[in-house]
């Protein structure tokens, strides 16, 4: 048994991902019925499958439902769709379209975790022992409570695929035959900025782990080379393949010319330093270091544009949207209950990285462990950066994770008490894997939610559900004004246009809804009228609404909530224990 856990480790990690994305599928289940997409970018993913199936080009990526006639550009590309059209059509043979489209997104998330799982078990399997990657997969599923809601049915957004990359990164990074980890890296890194820059940090990361690696051991060229040209070459590719129209521009927030060259000439400067290889050490850290400060150089000169955000949005939109976005905001602005899960796997995984790294040192005097420590810690770093770093850094602390458990479980196993055996042993499994912490905060609450929350929290998902929106069907289909968030979901399970979604390049768009709603009645009619908007669609109590009440005390939107009424706005009549306020804009 032992023998085949080892020798056929791909085929059993498989099988657990199997057997995992079954009860996932089982489990969620009611939400794949109801097609409950709750995130507004799975919304919008949905919504670009459907336009590329429906005929709409490969390289266009103008959702034309919102805002039109002009539509709403979207900076994303096609690459993470692929796999969802391809389920749709394949389901499209045995079912019915609605069908299809539910099948497709229930299952989709799942393919990514199935790269996460191999990926980690691949990288466990050198860095601690062969057989410890069932403990690495019993991580994954217990111990990363924020990563793994990245893969869950629904959940078709593009972050699982770029932690799938991110984890194939790590792997490569663990790999020790290094033609193969070169190109591992290189290409891995280059589909996740083809796929968009949320992991650019962590990319560069690891092409400064490649070139360290040089630095210290000489013979590690191959590797360097072969990174390099895979990086360059497969981020050309991916711009090729991948970039829509608008991405052909000068941006910041994408996989654009300016990312393109930064990656094209970071590639070439390596592979060019990589056929110099100079003997001394000393030489070849001055070389890297000219070449780090003429990249960075270069990119400050050629594109100052890029220094500041890199969504380029107005300081008016910063402060009134994008500053509030509760994921881009540091894990110690967010309350314990919600920080504390987050934090605990990237600490202990940091913490078991770091003693294997010492450990491994002393004993074979080997650096391999290194890599994978500092990414560790790196991960961590980036969580007071922003709080939407915490399903990477929970992954990413799975290899440490597995060092730790590696060490303390064989150890309590070995002890002549039997109650430090087994309770000893499941006590320690439940410490690293971050179940105890769950569990206590279950059992003691930490900043509970407070009951203004709680109404909040059910109004976004009432206003969210199929069965509440498709009452919207029964309006004849027109333009809708209502909320930036919930414009998105609306244009997925109505056959409405909305105005507005939360995509930084059309901060006018945004911009029009908040002044409207926070703005004087009159001034609300004109933005409406603007927009060719006939309809307009409250969900009190959503969160978004709380703003625009608590910045404009007396604006629009609050007279709208206190019941007043205005001779433009005549009342559509909704059925019993709807969510929405409805009324037609005359």
């Amino acid at each position: 048994m032992r023998r085949d856990l080892d020798e056929s480790w791909l085929q059993w990690s498989l099988i657990a991902w199997l057997l995992i994305a079954a009860w996932f599928i089982w489990q969620r289940w009611p939400y794949i019925y109801w097609l409950a997409l709750r995130d507004t970018d799975d919304n919008m993913r949905l919504m670009q499958v459907r336009a590329l199936l429906h005929g709409q080009g490969w390289y266009d990526l103008t959702q034309y439902r919102l805002n039109p006639p002009q539509g709403f550009n979207i900076h994303w590309s096609r690459l993470v769709d692929l796999p969802i059209a391809g389920l749709i059509l394949f389901f499209r043979m045995f079912t019915s379209d609605a069908w299809a489209q539910k099948l497709a997104v229930g299952i989709a998330p799942l393919l990514p975790l199935s790269v996460v799982m191999a990926s980690i078990s691949f990288t466990v399997r050198r860095l601690v022992a062969p057989l410890a990657y069932p403990l690495a997969i019993l991580l994954i599923a217990f111990g990363c409570t924020v990563a793994i809601l990245m893969f869950l049915p629904e959940r078709i957004d593009h972050h699982g695929w770029q932690l799938a990359f991110l984890c194939l990164t790590v792997a490569g990074l663990a790999d020790d035959r290094r033609l193969r980890a070169g190109a591992i890296i290189g290409l891995s890194s280059a589909a996740s900025l083809t796929i968009g820059l949320e992991m650019l940090p962590y990319c560069a990361m690891a092409g400064a782990i490649v070139a360290l690696r040089w630095i210290w051991d000489r013979d590690q060229v191959i590797q360097l080379k072969v990174y390099a040209l895979t990086l360059a070459g497969g981020t050309a590719l991916g711009f090729a393949g991948f970039a829509s129209y608008a991405n052909m521009a000068m941006r910041c927030d994408a996989l654009t010319p300016v990312y393109l060259i930064v990656m094209v000439v970071s590639g070439a400067l390596l592979f060019l330093l990589a056929l110099w290889n100079p003997e001394r050490r000393g030489t070849r850290l001055a070389a890297a270091l000219v070449a780090g400060a003429a990249i960075g150089i270069g990119f400050v000169l050629a594109f100052p544009q890029c220094l500041g955000r890199p969504e380029g949005v107005s300081p008016e939109l910063a402060r009134l949207w994008l500053d509030n976005v509760r994921e881009a905001k540091p894990i110690y602005a967010h309350p314990l209950r919600t920080a504390v899960p987050i934090a605990v796997m990237p600490l202990i995984g940091l913490i078991g990285a770091i003693i294997a790294s010492i450990a491994d040192w002393r004993r074979n005097r080997s650096v391999k462990w290194i890599p994978v420590a500092l990414f560790t810690a790196f991960a961590c770093a980036l969580l007071l950066w922003q709080v939407r770093a915490g399903p990477a850094a929970q992954l990413l602390a799975i290899p440490g994770a597995t060092a730790l458990a590696w060490i303390i479980l064989p150890w309590l196993l070995q002890r002549n008490s039997m109650l430090v055996r087994v309770l000893g042993t499941a006590a320690a499994f439940l410490a690293i894997s971050g179940l105890f912490t769950g569990a206590l905060l279950r059992w003691f609450p930490i900043d509970p939610p407070s009951k203004r929350t709680q109404i909040i929290n059910r109004a976004n998902s009432r206003c969210a559900s199929l069965p509440r929106l498709a009452q919207l069907n029964r309006i004849p289909a027109q333009i809708v004004f209502t909320h930036v968030d919930l414009g998105p979901r609306l244009i997925t399970t109505t056959h409405h246009d909305a105005i507005a979604g939360p995509y930084h390049r059309n901060g006018d768009a945004i911009l029009d809804v908040h002044h409207a709603f926070m703005g004087t009645p009159q001034q609300f009619l004109s933005i409406a009228k603007r927009h060719h908007a006939t309809l307009l669609v409250t969900c009190p109590n959503m969160s978004e609404t709380t703003v625009y009440r608590a910045r404009s005390p007396g604006g629009f939107y609050d007279q709208l909530a206190h019941g007043k009424h205005f001779a433009f706005l005549t009342p559509v009549k909704m059925p019993e224990g709807s969510p929405f306020r409805v009324w037609k804009i005359e």
